[in-house]
C-alpha cells in the first residue's frame, strides 16, 4: 500500500484581504495547503520556503500587477503552473497572459468551479514529463 500523496501548495496572492480569505476557504474545503500573499514582492521572498505547486495570481494589484509577478517567478526559472484571475474580460488580458506563459486565464466571480478546475488539471498537466506532453 502506497502513502497517500501529501495535498500540493497552493500560493495565492491578492491585495484584496477579503479575495485572500474566501480563496483561503475555498481552496482548503478542496484539500489544497494554501499560502496567501497581499503582495508580489511577499510571494517572491517567500519562494523557497513554502515551494508551492501552483500559483493563482490576481491580474490588478497595486505594486505590481500578476503579469509582471509571473514573469519576476519564470525569470527566476519557476516552472510552476500560474493562474491568472481577473474582473475584466478582455482578451488583450488573456493575449499579455499567454505572452507571458500564463495559459490559465479565469474570471472573478466564477472562481469557485472554475478555478478548481483549473488547478487541478494545471498541476496534472505539469506533472508529465516534458517528453510526453
Amino acid at each position: 500500500m502506497s502513502p497517500a500523496q501529501p495535498p500540493f501548495v497552493i500560493a495565492v496572492v491578492d491585495d484584496d484581504r477579503d479575495v485572500l480569505g474566501s480563496l483561503r476557504f475555498l481552496l482548503e474545503a478542496e484539500d489544497f495547503l494554501v499560502r496567501t500573499y497581499a503582495r508580489g514582492s511577499d510571494c517572491l521572498s517567500h519562494l523557497v520556503a513554502d515551494a508551492p505547486d501552483c500559483f493563482i495570481i490576481d491580474y490588478k494589484m497595486a505594486e505590481m500587477d500578476g503579469i509582471e509577478l509571473a514573469q519576476h517567478l519564470r525569470g527566476r526559472g519557476r516552472q510552476e503552473p500560474i493562474i491568472l484571475i481577473t474582473g475584466y474580460p478582455d482578451e488583450l488580458i488573456r493575449h499579455k497572459a499567454r505572452l507571458a506563459g500564463i495559459p490559465y486565464v479565469v474570471l472573478k466571480p466564477h472562481l469557485d468551479e472554475s478555478l478548481v478546475t483549473n488547478i487541478r488539471v494545471a498541476i496534472a498537466h505539469a506533472s508529465f514529463p516534458k517528453d510526453i506532453r
